[in-house]
C-alpha cells in the first residue's frame, strides 16, 4: 500500500461520553475487522481515566485485544477529519461539521455491568460494525 493509498482510507470515529467501553469497542472491532483499511478514531466528551476492564474482557473473548488504548478527549479536528461519526449517548456535544455522516448508535452503557450484561451490548456493535465497514465500501476480514 502506498502513502497515497493510505491517506485514502475512509476514518471513523466512535464518541461516547467517558470513550471507556462503547466506543473502545467499536474502535476495536472497526481497526480488526477493516484489516487496517479504515482509520479508526475514539473520543469522549468526558474522558473516563481507563478502559472499562469488562469492555476489555468481553473483547479479549473473541480475540480483540484493546488493553494499551487510552480514552481520549474529543475535540473538533477529530471530528472534522473522519468520515462518519458515530456517537453513543454523547448528546449534542459533538461539534458538528457539513458533509460527515453522523450516526446515533442507541446502545447501554457497559460502565459498572458485570460480564454477562457486556456481552450483548458487545455483540450489538459488532453487528453495526460489520454495516458501517459495507458503507464505508471495504470488505470485513475473519475475526
Amino acid at each position: 500500500m502506498t502513502a497515497e493509498s493510505a491517506d485514502q482510507r475512509p476514518s471513523a470515529l466512535f464518541v461516547c461520553v467517558h470513550n471507556a467501553g462503547r466506543s473502545q469497542m467499536a474502535a476495536g472491532f472497526l481497526r480488526a475487522l477493516s484489516g487496517g483499511a479504515v482509520e479508526v478514531r475514539s473520543a469522549g466528551s468526558m474522558p473516563a481515566d481507563q478502559i472499562n476492564p469488562t469492555a476489555v474482557d468481553a473483547m479479549l473473548e473473541l480475540g480483540i485485544d484493546i488493553r494499551e488504548e487510552q480514552p481520549k478527549v474529543l475535540t473538533p479536528e477529530a471530528v472534522e477529519a473522519s468520515d462518519a461519526v458515530i456517537t453513543m449517548g454523547c448528546g449534542d456535544v459533538c461539534p458538528y461539521f457539513p458533509g460527515k455522516t453522523y450516526e446515533d448508535w442507541k446502545l447501554d452503557d457497559p460502565a459498572g455491568q458485570g460480564i454477562e450484561s457486556v456481552r450483548p451490548i458487545r455483540d450489538e456493535i459488532h453487528a453495526r460494525v460489520l454495516v458501517l465497514i459495507g458503507q464505508l465500501g471495504v470488505e470485513p476480514v475473519e475475526l
